[in-house]
């Protein structure tokens, strides 16, 4: 079986919802599905024996429309499994509902120039052997209602351990990139339960330790909302009783079953994704030990074609060591700025040949490109129309993009508001919102724009990675002080803040600071002194792409948790 060469050896099994390898595989909706594939490729660069178990996602998250007022209309994103995929010989069975769910595997192999390889299992339960209603369980990323998504997560924790052993690996730790993988717990107690040693008794010993000795787990978001829990009624209805409810709700908390408590419980390791994101997840959860590791983005990935050339020709390794970055002041401010201006043309005209909104490549461009969810604000830089079109002056050009999820109100009445704004100040301000953002377009936007604009409510940003890919490309950030900013910025030297430390967020002073900073700081030293604003790019290369890379943060997770 093509397999067998990755069963060789011992590996960490990561485990996520989501996994983004390529644009044209749908099977991620941003953030942390993109974090999971810059992960897998560092692992494969770095040639560290990982192992991938996702979802297929055969019809993808969702391809957005939007119409003429901005209003959001959702379309199945199909994609080309067998182009990319190779069908795997395995069939396990999982039980939902007291029937029979059957589930079998693809295969993706990352591999690297370094001669690393790093296999990929997308787990499917759309084959002949189940009934209707099952066979699209792995049919849309977060879709479907709550039930939808517990039978979903049957499938990636207990489908994906069951599967991984049918095809004989041998696994170090399971690391479980959020808690939609946390009943992979409940399999490996299953395995590790044994009899009371007394004879007369029928009691088990669930071995908690032996599975935390096995388990890694990384915790994405300081919103309450995005922690998986469901009613134990219906998770009783649906999963059966694994291990005793008793037990379950010692391990997973008492009113519902929440994912993340499941995964802290049976984790010898926890960590968040940046040092404030550590403070505000043991607020959230009090009493746990939580770690933090910076997020990185995978470096070759996100650097575009002007910049690798760039970056080959006065940085060479860079790509398999980025700490490399940190020369950056060698290149040549010229050739610096040519690079930028050949992915700023090359963005330019893609927005224009998809909108016709007729942007220039000499204006200074503003990106903002994310979820489009409330807490996120991308209204706070039209907060006050009339203010921006008076510092805009003609010498600025926005471009949005940004997915509201389907059943997201305050987002998509988000993407309106823009729209309504675009329409309003088009004579003093060029706007484009981009629809159906994906790695493709993010790739050209994070290269292309001039500066990364990033202002959610504190303290919601856990890490945030879009940052840290302009940042690869020389463009500097505008963001409030949370998730990884924190750590990369110095004022006016690798970018800019939006507000204080210590400050909480306050939408009219967040929004006074942003215009300020545009119109006193910002827009004069990009158009009246270009010589400053190269170092500006070169200090965001050196000291911003050299350390918030993947290479550093998988080191990191191979010393501090997978060979504890």
């Amino acid at each position: 079986m093509v397999i067998d060469e990755f069963t060789r050896e011992a590996r960490i099994a990561y485990f996520s919802m989501e996994i983004g390898i390529k644009p044209e595989m749908h099977t991620y909706s941003g953030g942390l599905g993109i974090l999971a594939g810059d992960t897998l490729k560092s692992a494969a660069d770095l040639r560290i024996p990982m192992i991938g178990v996702t979802l297929i996602h055969k019809m993808g998250y969702f391809k957005q429309e939007l119409d003429f007022f901005g209003r959001q209309i959702e379309h199945p994103d199909p994609w080309e499994i067998e182009k990319y995929l190779t069908k795997l010989d395995v069939v396990v069975t999982v039980t939902i509902e007291n029937k029979p769910v059957y589930v079998t595997a693809w295969l993706y192999v990352i591999e690297s120039g370094t001669g690393g390889k790093v296999p990929v299992l997308f787990l499917d339960t759309d084959i002949p052997e189940n009934e209707p209603e099952h066979r699209t369980l792995t049919h849309y990323l977060y879709g479907g209602d709550l039930e939808y998504r517990l039978k979903q997560e049957i499938v990636l924790g207990i489908g994906g351990i069951r599967i991984l052993n049918e095809l004989g690996f041998e696994i170090k730790k399971y690391h479980m990139n959020e808690g939609h993988s946390s009943f992979l717990t409940l399999e490996l107690l299953q395995r590790f339960k044994r009899p009371i040693e007394e004879v007369w008794s029928d009691e088990l010993v669930w071995d908690t330790e032996k599975v935390k000795d096995l388990c890694v787990f990384t915790t994405h978001t300081p919103v309450a909302a995005g922690h998986d829990r469901f009613p134990y009624e219906v998770v009783q209805r649906i999963m059966g009783e694994i291990v005793p409810l008793w037990l379950l709700k010692k391990l997973a908390g008492d009113g519902m079953l929440n994912m993340t408590l499941l995964g802290f419980n049976l984790s010898e390791f926890i960590n968040g994704v940046s040092k404030k994101h550590e403070e505000v997840s043991e607020k959230m959860f009090p009493g746990y030990e939580i770690h933090a590791i910076t997020n990185g983005v995978h470096s070759y990935t996100w650097v575009s074609e002007p910049f690798k050339r760039l970056y080959n020709k006065y940085l060479p390794g860079w790509a398999n060591e980025p700490e490399i970055f940190v020369r950056a002041w060698r290149i040549p401010e010229e050739e610096l700025w040519d690079a930028h201006m050949q992915a700023k043309k090359h963005l330019i005209d893609y927005v224009n040949r998809l909108t016709g909104a007729n942007l220039n490549y000499d204006t200074f461009t503003i990106g903002f490109a994310r979820r489009a969810t409330p807490y996120k604000r991308a209204d706070l830089l039209i907060s006050d129309p009339h203010r921006l079109a008076m510092i805009a002056e003609g010498r600025i050009q926005i471009i949005y993009a940004g997915k509201a999820h389907p059943r997201d109100e305050g987002g998509k009445k988000l993407i309106q508001r823009i729209f309504e704004v675009k329409e309003r100040i088009k004579d003093k301000v060029k706007i484009v919102y981009l629809p159906n953002y994906d790695m493709e377009m993010a790739m050209k936007l994070v290269a292309g724009v001039d500066i990364w604009l990033n202002n959610p409510q504190k303290p919601y940003e856990a890490s945030g990675t879009s940052g840290m890919k302009a940042a690869h490309n020389g463009v500097p950030n505008l963001s409030v002080l949370d998730g990884w900013w924190i750590e990369g910025w110095i004022e006016g030297y690798t970018g800019w803040a939006i507000g204080s430390l210590e400050e909480s967020s306050d939408p009219k002073r967040d929004a006074e600071d942003l215009y300020y900073k545009l119109s006193n700081e910002i827009l004069p030293l990009f158009y009246e002194n270009r010589h400053i604003w190269i170092k500006i790019m070169k200090n965001a290369i050196a000291l911003n792409a050299y350390y918030f890379n993947t290479h550093r943060m998988v080191r990191f997770y191979v010393t501090e948790a997978y060979i504890r």
